[in-house]
């Protein structure tokens, strides 16, 4: 794992030892510990490591998180490039995965409810999950514009969130919501009719 904390010079790093660390953090998160709870001490001792051992490759606990997200996150899923849909489907599904598994959920829901205790926190998740996503949403959505999938006149940052807004409030606000396999496919459709072009008559 490619910390982003700076080492003592000259220092080994052990990818065995900072995984030990990123796991122990994983799995109090996973048991239901609030970020806040989670202290230098209690995640040594999870570790089965030294204060000092965390303090040589992390600056303080909110740097360490910042790996933790980074150790979870998976790059945007390779796009087909057929179809502004099947393309917005790609991603959003990408999402909907991200709320079923455990971890990155559990995670997900402890940023998000202590985004205002934890700032510097909030703002890495912005940078490392968000924007990376929203990138590649926005330039699908341009592309819909330029082929004639989607009318000219749509804002795309707001039809960006018309499309995610939905997947997130069931990831996130509401966790007894179902996350079924067409989701992201029925959203999506459902966003797009509202935003596709009016059908040319014929004849």
């Amino acid at each position: 794992m490619a910390s982003i904390a700076k080492g003592v010079r000259g220092r080994p790093r052990s990818e065995a030892v900072e995984r030990s660390i990123v796991e122990g953090v994983l799995k109090m998160i996973e048991d239901g510990v609030p970020l806040t709870d989670l202290s230098i001490e209690r995640i040594a001792r999870t570790a089965g490591v030294g204060k000092a051992t965390i303090y040589r490759r992390w600056s303080g606990k909110e740097e360490l998180f910042v790996d933790v997200m980074r150790s979870l996150d998976d790059p945007p899923p390779e796009l087909a490039g057929e179809s502004m849909r099947g393309d917005l489907t790609t991603l959003l599904d990408h999402v909907r995965r991200r709320g079923v598994n455990l971890r990155s959920s559990a995670l997900l829901h402890n940023v998000f409810a202590q985004a205002k205790s934890l700032p510097k926190l909030w703002d890495a998740y912005q940078q490392i999950v968000i924007e990376p996503q929203r990138r590649v949403m926005l330039d699908v959505l341009r592309r819909g514009v330029e082929n004639g999938e989607l009318r000219a006149d749509v804002d795309l940052l707001l039809a960006n969130d018309l499309i995610v807004g939905p997947m997130l409030a069931r990831t996130v606000l509401r966790s007894d919501a179902p996350l079924d396999d067409d989701l992201a496919e029925r959203i999506v459709d459902t966003v797009l009719a509202g935003l596709r072009p009016p059908l040319r008559p014929t004849g």
